[in-house]
C-alpha cells in the first residue's frame, strides 16, 4: 500500500502502538511525519506503521487542528 500524505495508519511500535495516525509529510522512502488523536507529531519509520485502506483529504504539512477536523469529518475520530 502506498504511504502518501493523508493515509490513515495504525502505529505498531513504540509507546503509541495501537493508535491511529495520519501521514502529513513524506520525508524519504523510509521516514514520514505522522500526527493524530493521541499521537504526537513526529518522524516515524514506515516499518512501524500499518496502513489502512482509508485516506483523508489534507495538504502536505497540515496542522494538527486540520488533521483532527478531517478525521472527525471522515468519522474516524
Amino acid at each position: 500500500m502506498v504511504m502518501d500524505v493523508g493515509r490513515v495508519c495504525v502505529k505498531i511500535a513504540g509507546h503509541e502502538a495501537g493508535r491511529r495516525c495520519v501521514i502529513v509529510e513524506k520525508l524519504d522512502d523510509t521516514f514520514v511525519v505522522v500526527t493524530g488523536l493521541g499521537v504526537k507529531r513526529r518522524r516515524c519509520n514506515i516499518a512501524h506503521l500499518e496502513p489502512t485502506d482509508k485516506i483523508i483529504e489534507i495538504q502536505k504539512g497540515a496542522s494538527d487542528e486540520e488533521v483532527r477536523r478531517a478525521l472527525e469529518a471522515a468519522g474516524l475520530s
